[in-house]
């Protein structure tokens, strides 16, 4: 029977060969991804096990990204145990507060491949799914059961491709994409499915925005996010040095449950407005919405081409007096290189204040927090009432572009006004 990557990657990981969409199969996993929020959690179950040692030390990894630098005095509790965990159990990818964001931080790293079954406790782990990878979020529970055997359960999923066409226009990027193809299908219209993207449109979407498209198929409802292993997946992994990894693509006659087309050449910049990732529109169909607030950072848009774009538009302007400005480089090595190119400097110079890496000010959890009646455009993945601090915030999600921009007028504004 002719497969789809997913179905590939699940058949190489399972020893129950012949399934459909539905069945329950047991898998191994390759890697497996904890943080300094659902991590300590895990921890207390895994512990409640026994005294025994964890699977596999050198596929486990944890990252401090949340809470870090540690807000207050639970923050630090949190990732005492997690940093005491590490050390205890020998966990080799161990990766300590400042270093950056767990879904940037493992694929620069190498830790996550092409073909590999990744699963994380947390909900955008589906990201790596943008290296021709199936991997995908659970719950503390969960991650304590595969800290344990290396094996985890999974539900068959059924498929739904996104064929892309075309070529996208200046300022678009996979940001838009994705924000295009949540508003089609609304919060749960991927419920439980794989979200494939192919199609000879595929080959101008570099691996950040890929990135960027994986790491929000879960607002949808999808398992999974996923790409085909190609040209531009190919290239990222040599720049890595990768080795020893399978590479799947499609089969032509694998059984999709939905097919959507996607012509890039016809996408404007999106926004996404208060209160869901679903509620996307064009930002030139936007009226004069003022803003107190545009932040640039996150799994989500936190990579260095993300950086290169926003400076692109800020680049020799001041922000908005009235806008908070924020920038947080998604990890040391993006940050290392936005210095090196001059970007911070571009930055500080307009006005944003750089942040460290990590992903505080994206879940209100620290930095950035917003009060009562203000707005912020974000370049994040969810806009949910009272998502960067008070209920009666707002929250519109866009790419870095449009944040840029935003930030210079001091309201939602697409990037070919001020540039």
């Amino acid at each position: 029977m002719d497969r789809s990557i997913t179905e590939k990657i699940l058949a190489a990981h399972s020893e129950q060969g012949d399934f459909k969409p539905g069945d329950i199969i047991d898998v191994t996993v390759d890697m497996l991804l904890m943080n300094d929020i659902t991590g300590p959690v895990a921890v207390e179950v895994f512990d409640k096990m026994g005294d025994g040692e964890v699977f596999d030390k050198n596929k486990i990894a944890i990252v401090l990204d949340h809470f870090t630098p540690n807000k207050d005095v639970t923050s630090a509790k949190l990732c005492k145990t997690m940093r005491d965990f590490a050390v205890a159990k020998g966990i080799k990818h161990f990766y300590d507060a400042g270093y950056g964001i767990e879904h940037v931080v493992l694929p620069e790293d190498g830790i996550v491949k092409p073909g590999d079954l990744i699963i994380g406790g947390d909900s955008h782990t589906v990201t790596y799914g943008a290296l021709g990878a199936f991997s995908t979020g659970m719950g503390s529970t969960d991650v304590a059961g595969i800290m344990a055997l290396g094996k985890t359960w999974l539900k068959v999923p059924e498929q739904i491709k996104v064929l892309l066409v075309g070529l996208p226009n200046k300022w678009v990027s996979g940001k838009d994409v994705i924000l295009y193809v949540i508003s089609l299908l609304g919060t749960d219209g991927a419920l439980g499915k794989s979200l494939e993207f192919d199609g000879p449109g595929a080959k101008h979407l570099n691996m950040d925005s890929r990135f960027s498209i994986c790491n929000m198929a879960v607002e949808c409802g999808a398992i999974n996010g996923i790409f085909n292993y190609d040209d531009v997946t190919k290239e990222y992994t040599e720049s890595l040095g990768l080795k020893d990894f399978c590479e799947y693509r499609s089969d032509s006659d694998a059984i999709y449950k939905k097919v959507i087309d996607v012509d890039l050449g016809e996408l404007e910049p999106i926004v996404a407005m208060p209160h869901l990732p679903s509620k996307g529109v064009p930002v030139s169909e936007v009226n004069d919405i003022e803003i107190d607030q545009s932040f640039i950072g996150s799994c989500t848009n936190g990579r260095i081409t993300d950086l290169r774009i926003a400076s692109e538009i800020v680049k020799g302007k001041k922000i908005h007096s009235r806008v908070r400005g924020l920038i947080a480089p998604g990890s040391r090595k993006v940050f290392a290189q936005a210095l090196k190119e001059g970007l911070i400097e571009i930055f500080t110079e307009s006005g944003f204040t750089i942040l460290p890496p990590g992903c505080g000010p994206c879940f209100g959890g620290h930095m950035g927090i917003l009060a009562k009646g203000e707005r912020c455009v974000s370049t994040t993945n969810r806009n949910f009432i009272g998502r960067m601090g008070d209920k009666g915030s707002e929250v519109y999600l866009a790419n870095p572009a449009v944040a840029a921009a935003s930030a210079i007028t001091g309201k939602l504004t697409h990037p070919s006004e001020v540039i």
